[in-house]
């Protein structure tokens, strides 16, 4: 879908020029330890002493630079108990059986279509059917909110395609209601789609992966899940408890069960350009965008891919400001403040209009802009 808050007369160059661009082409240049080795030993093919303060300089700039990288490598190797001189063997896509609940729309479809194009076996769960050509893909309808449902169509993937191999947990929903406004459907469906449905999916697929030890849970969360703010009470609360499902989980794989092997991976993205916040108004002057910018659905799948391809357990943060996200409700609260207000998550469900996942009761969406709004 087309990026709302993209300039129509925009050059596509500065239209993609943002900090996460800038990030990717520093870590491969100012901040990485091969391009700065080069630095010091430069100075010195040009004829400069070792005590030269240049030499000095760009020496430990490239010490404290290796320094940082080992420290994040090790950190991943150490979390998954890896080896220091051999990594995870290769990750055989055509064995894999990979669920994908919430499937037939956003980062779901296009993530089963993406997997189904490498020889996957992938099981879409959602309440309404994916449209695809694909023949690898099996959809079931099934309210991943309700445990009944994902028990029996559990125990119907178990008898007709095998033990899922990777669980993907991607089925959400948002409201956009401040907490006075919202009714007990609205919460329950929110908590039942967004957090209990990982429940669920965990209780019925996990045994086998235990009983294989073997394995990959791929929770989706959001970078709400870090903050809260206006209109989002319900949805950072669902999404908050998905952040320590995904820490609880993974010392109950290592402690409990021994079993390192599963890996589980935890996907904080901000906002994405799919239906479910398609009409959320952000910020949109330029800085913002260049510092905040919006994911396309194919970046945030992108990820997950690689990540299954790791196999190493693992917290993707997207775009890149999100790292810093969880330290912002470390600030004195002035600062929190003024980050708060910049952001404009404050005012950015203001007008919300509900797309995806409108229940029953609710009724079709209602007019946007002169066209009936629909799930894309």
């Amino acid at each position: 879908m087309d990026d709302a808050r993209g300039d129509v007369d925009g050059s596509p160059i500065f239209d993609s020029l943002d900090i996460d661009l800038v990030v990717k082409v520093l870590a491969h240049t100012a901040f990485s330890p091969f391009f700065t080795f080069f630095v010091p030993v430069f100075y010195i093919f040009l004829g400069a002493s070792w005590t030269d303060s240049k030499v000095v300089i760009s020496g430990v700039y490239c010490v404290a630079v290796s320094v940082f990288w080992f420290s994040k490598w090790y950190s991943r190797l150490y979390r998954n108990q890896g080896n220091l001189l051999f990594g995870p063997g290769r990750f055989d896509w055509g064995e894999q059986i990979i669920v994908v609940t919430g499937g037939s729309s956003g980062i779901g479809e296009l993530l089963a279509n993406t997997l189904a194009v490498r020889n996957v076996t992938v099981v879409v769960l959602d309440v309404k059917p994916i449209e695809t050509e694909n023949f690898n893909i099996t959809y079931y309808k099934c309210d991943v909110s309700k445990w009944e449902e994902v028990e029996a169509v559990a125990k119907t993937i178990r008898e007709e395609i095998g033990d899922p191999t990777v669980i993907i947990n991607n089925a959400g929903v948002v409201q956009g209601k401040p907490i006075t406004e919202l009714i007990p459907q609205d919460i329950e469906q929110t908590f039942g789609v967004n957090t209990l449905a990982h429940f669920w999916t965990l209780k019925a697929f996990l045994p086998a992966m235990l009983e294989a030890k073997t394995g990959h849970i791929i929770t989706m969360s959001s970078v709400m899940g870090l903050v809260g703010s206006a209109r989002m009470t319900d949805y950072c609360a669902s999404k908050a408890a998905l952040v320590t499902l995904h820490e609880s989980l993974r010392y109950e794989l290592d402690k409990l069960h021994k079993c390192p092997s599963i890996r589980t991976t935890l996907v904080l993205p901000g906002h994405v350009l799919t239906p479910l916040f398609s009409t959320v108004r952000l910020p949109s002057w330029s800085l913002f965008k260049f510092l905040a910018p919006s994911l396309h659905p194919v970046t945030v799948v992108k990820a997950i891919i690689a990540a299954l391809d790791d196999q190493h357990s693992q917290t993707l943060y997207l775009p890149f400001y999100s790292h810093f996200v969880p330290y912002v409700t470390l600030l004195p609260s002035f600062l929190r403040d003024l980050f708060q207000t910049l952001s404009g998550a404050d005012y950015a469900m203001a007008g919300f209009v509900k797309v995806s996942g409108r229940r029953p009761d609710e009724g079709p969406a209602p007019l946007i802009n002169g066209n009936i709004s629909k799930e894309e």
